[in-house]
């Protein structure tokens, strides 16, 4: 049928009358677009950034060392620019207070990064998903389910139970000769959270027996490669994740060392909810949640949550609590004891604090922690000079910011900058610190510099756990197992360096990853010093 050339004409007007409201629309968008663009931001002072790499030619081995030495120049907030994207580093208490307290929601947001798509179930765990109603709801499951005082007190037995496998495992390794102390760490905290998590040990020492249906894939040595390898690449400054055009090439090939790591956990968890699942099934209207795992399952299949938990989310979850609470309390004991052995001294007084508050006929209870206040001054001092996470875990603007520097004008952070607050750099900071290089727990204790300070985010000067909503919701159990497995290493052992190696020559060289552990593993001499019988 054809038009009549009334109709004609009208329909051409409409054609070209719509095409014109289009053409316009898309014209303003990009007006508003470039405005937005050409906005004039007053950044803070950095280093002037190169074309298509920006600053990461400055960035060395140890990206908080090389970030902390920028700061000295160019001041306590400092812009840089990785590749594509500005980002800001925050060096001091009061930038720290900015971005982590002051501006803490504008600031909350993650990353995109490419550790969190493929190690991490497409950013369905609590650590990498941006910020929205499912971190929300997932930063409160944590809390009120996963870490809540009740269930923490309910698990003692399992920390304590732990930790006499581990003095066993140091009391027969020190009977052939040196302990090489990472390795019994590790595995005392992996039990632990296997337990509490999971609801058995599913990583067995070879030939010990690994149960029926167990995994192939989880003796300690594979199983350590799997932690340290997910560590790595979610902590590695990985260039896709700036230049995001170079996906397509995978330069330094981190895209496919996540593909394959996340392929094995990805196993290991599959066969972990099959197993619960199946206890669940047969289990019926009787069954009891024993662990992190049922609870998870539990509130997934359940009607009140706002936004569903997925099979993924369930594993993203797991996953975090499994690597985060393995890692992190190793690197830390293990730093703790580096400090100890290179200073006699004080290796001295924390092992008189324990023999007079708890004496040599028993073991350290997690009871005895709240009176030895030497201990803690000794792990605070540590996580000040070794924070864990050095520049804590890369937070994203949600929106424009502006924020003062000292007594001069502010400067902006504005949407879509990456930030980072370099606690490193705060607890070496002379300004802030007493001798900071030295290790030092009196400045802990009452009388002190630091007295007073403690590690739960209110105090800027100490930060390991980081701060504000995106703090670290595993605290609380991280404490628990940093104490209580250095207090026991030190009471029931007598420590001194390999014959030949003196302390002030013993190597505390770092390397980096997502968190900071030694280069080289400590290796020491250790003496029984309590009965015979507490070993067994």
């Amino acid at each position: 049928m054809e038009l009549a050339p009334s109709s004609s004409a009208s329909f051409l007007a409409a054609v070209v009358l719509g095409t014109a409201l289009f053409v316009v629309t898309v014209l303003r968008l990009l007006l508003q677009q470039q405005r937005r663009r050409t906005r004039k931001y007053k950044l803070p002072p950095g280093p002037r950034p190169w074309p298509v790499i920006g600053n990461l030619n400055l960035m060395g081995p140890l990206p908080h060392h090389s970030i902390h030495e920028l700061s000295q120049r160019y001041g306590p907030l400092m812009s840089l620019r990785f590749g594509s994207f500005p980002v800001v580093v925050g060096s001091s208490v009061d930038m720290a207070r900015a971005l982590l307290k002051t501006h803490d929601l504008a600031l909350i947001d993650r990353p995109s990064w490419a550790a969190g798509k493929y190690t991490n179930y497409n950013y369905a765990d609590l650590f990498s998903t941006p910020y929205g109603a499912y971190w929300r709801q997932g930063r409160r499951l944590w809390q009120a389910e996963l870490f809540n005082a009740r269930r923490l007190a309910s698990l003692e037995h399992v920390r304590g139970d732990e930790v006499r496998c581990m003095l066993s495992a140091v009391q027969y390794a020190a009977a052939a000769g040196g302990v090489v102390l990472r390795e019994h760490i590790f595995m005392a905290n992996l039990n632990v959270v296997s337990r509490m998590v999971l609801g058995k040990k599913y990583v067995v020492v070879k030939g010990s027996g690994s149960g029926a249906g167990a995994p192939t894939t989880t003796t300690p040595e594979e199983f350590r490669w799997m932690v340290d390898e997910q560590f790595f690449l979610n902590g590695v400054l990985n260039v896709v994740d700036f230049i995001p055009w170079l996906g397509w090439v995978d330069p330094q090939g981190y895209v496919r060392r996540m593909k394959r790591v996340a392929k094995m956990f990805d196993r290991f968890l599959e066969h972990v909810l099959d197993e619960h699942n199946e206890r669940r099934r047969r289990e019926g209207e009787e069954f009891v949640a024993r662990d992190m795992v049922d609870v998870l399952l539990e509130l997934a299949d359940g009607p009140g949550l706002e936004v569903p938990i997925k099979r993924d989310g369930v594993k993203g979850n797991t996953l975090d609590l499994i690597t985060a609470g393995t890692d992190t309390s190793t690197v830390t004991v293990e730093w703790a004891m580096s400090e100890l052995l290179r200073n006699p001294e004080v290796l001295a007084k924390a092992t008189e604090e324990l023999e007079r508050v708890v004496g040599r006929d028993r073991l350290v209870s997690e009871g005895d922690i709240p009176s030895l206040p030497y201990l803690e001054a000794v792990v605070k001092e540590t996580m000040r000079l070794h924070p864990v996470v050095p520049l804590l875990t890369p937070r994203q603007a949600r929106e424009d910011v502006s924020v003062s520097v000292g007594g001069g004008g502010g400067y902006d952070i504005p949407a879509g900058t990456r930030v980072f607050v370099n606690v490193w750099a705060i607890g070496r900071d002379p300004a802030v610190w007493e001798a900071p290089l030295e290790f030092r727990p009196e400045r802990f204790l009452a009388g002190g510099s630091g007295a007073g300070v403690d590690v739960k985010g209110q105090h800027m000067e100490l930060l390991p756990f980081g701060s504000g909503r995106r703090m670290c919701p595993g605290m609380a159990l991280g404490l628990k197992m940093v104490q209580l497995v250095l207090a026991n290493l030190l009471h029931a052992f007598a420590w001194r360096l390999p014959d030949g190696v003196a302390a002030e020559e013993l190597s505390m060289e770092e390397t980096f990853a997502l968190t900071v552990p030694r280069l080289l593993p400590l290796e020491a001499v250790a003496e029984p010093r309590l009965l015979a019988r507490l070993y067994l």
